[in-house]
């Protein structure tokens, strides 16, 4: 089976949720502490052992494609004024590995955002890594992609991130009804999928997050896909084809995901990053502190 060694990230949304911060800066950008969100997911990938990124893009979102290239001006300054430190934060992403931008030329829905990247993957295999979804890593250490990898590479079937959440809360995911395998916690076969079923008609507790491994049969079930919920090309329902006819499974990977697409999430981002660096821990946690007794005490 050949290896999975690009991924495809979808940056073309509007970031409506973030308004007015994301009038003239792509939501991709916000900083979680003094990282770009999108990068948080580029590294991801690269650690996993991915050798080639390619980004869907949107108009008036070239900053992001910018913000992987290296900035001569500014690393020339950095240089001059003897600031070494800076310049290898500014060049280390650069030097990850390649990356691509490919249009999505019309917002037809996540679907039609993968498939942009056709003409870039063709006849490979690829993973599929969403940007609003911050996966931190297990104490192993093991990136949430790269256990997908693993998993596909085991079973030679596609695979979508699961992570378990209160049936009140399902609705509001694409969800994954099946079983467990007996032999492997970790995997789960999907019998059917689900985009964001009903409130009442709930089955299953399993929702699909944003990290995918695909085979290259998924183009032409995509190719074929009509408008589904909002009028969109739902990735969701395309993965049901493929589950339908080769298999699908699911990955209960091990991690922390954070829903950094809205604003709650995108603060819990930020908190979880800050206290996990030892240069700003007991700074944040002071400061947290004195904030609650301050609430508090009013």
């Amino acid at each position: 089976m050949q290896q999975v060694k690009t991924a495809v990230i979808p940056v073309a949304g509007l970031g409506t949720r973030f308004l007015p911060a994301t009038k003239a800066i792509p939501k991709e950008m916000l900083p979680i502490v003094d990282k770009p969100t999108i990068q948080y997911i580029v590294e991801e990938a690269f650690m996993a052992g991915i050798e080639t990124v390619v980004l869907v893009n949107g108009r008036y979102k070239s900053s992001i494609e910018d913000h992987f290239d290296y900035a001569y001006e500014l690393e020339d300054t950095l240089n001059r004024r003897g600031k070494n430190e800076l310049v290898a934060v500014s060049q280390n992403i650069a030097n990850a590995g390649a990356i691509i931008s490919v249009r999505q030329k019309v917002p037809l829905g996540l679907g039609h955002a993968v498939l942009a990247a056709k003409p870039v993957i063709g006849n490979a295999p690829f993973a599929v890594l969403l940007g609003d979804d911050i996966i931190r890593p297990p104490a192993s250490n093991k990136p949430a992609i790269g256990q997908l990898m693993d998993e596909f590479h085991r079973t030679e079937k596609g695979q979508v991130a699961l992570m378990q959440v209160p049936l009140t809360e399902i609705h509001k995911y694409g969800a994954a009804e099946g079983e467990k395998d007996l032999k492997n916690a970790r995997s789960f076969k999907i019998s059917a999928l689900v985009e964001k079923p009903p409130l009442g008609t709930e089955k299953t507790d399993q929702a699909v997050v944003g990290r995918y491994v695909l085979p290259p049969s998924i183009w032409d079930i995509l190719e074929n896909t009509g408008k589904g919920q909002g009028g969109e090309i739902q990735l969701t329902d395309a993965l049901d084809v493929l589950r339908a006819q080769e298999g699908l499974m699911g990955c209960c990977f091990e991690g922390e995901r954070v829903d950094a697409g809205d604003q709650v999430g995108y603060l819990k981002a930020n908190l979880l990053e800050a206290l996990s660096r030892d240069d700003l821990h007991d700074s944040v946690l002071q400061m947290m502190r004195e904030t609650l007794n301050a609430k508090t005490s009013n």
